[in-house]
């Protein structure tokens, strides 16, 4: 197996952990508080943002974990986690190399226009059920 293999492989991998993990977040969450407010999903959300930021940094200061091994836990497991949390890992680089308009049209333009394209698919979908 070649390294390109390799890494769709540990991709793959970690992406069936980080759904299961949303999976138990969201189960407990309902089970602890109630239902009619996404605590699931901001907990995942929140806590994929704040896992991503240890990983990224921890890689980025001392050096080590080797590339496949930052495909399996960033981009596998908590990129099905949440993809919440490579987003807020884009944004805070813009924002750290100074480019602070681009994080800031970064932010509103993926939350705006992603909100404005789950509105589209369901309008479009109601349309063509009818």
């Amino acid at each position: 197996m070649g390294h390109r293999e390799l890494a769709f492989l540990l991709v793959f991998v970690g992406g069936g952990f980080g759904p299961m993990l949303r999976h138990a977040v969201n189960q407990a969450s309902a089970a602890l508080f109630s239902i009619n407010y996404p605590y699931g999903t901001v907990c995942v959300n929140i806590t994929g943002s704040l896992a991503m930021g240890l990983i990224a940094c921890w890689f980025a200061l001392r050096g080590e974990g080797s590339q496949m091994l930052r495909l399996f836990l960033n981009t596998g497991i908590l990129g099905g986690f949440t993809t919440f949390s490579a987003f807020s890992l884009d944004a805070a680089l813009l924002w750290e190399h100074g480019q602070i308009v681009g994080a800031g049209f970064y932010v509103a333009g993926s939350v705006f226009t992603s909100i404005v394209a789950r509105f589209a698919g369901l309008a479009t979908m109601r349309l063509l059920l009818r």
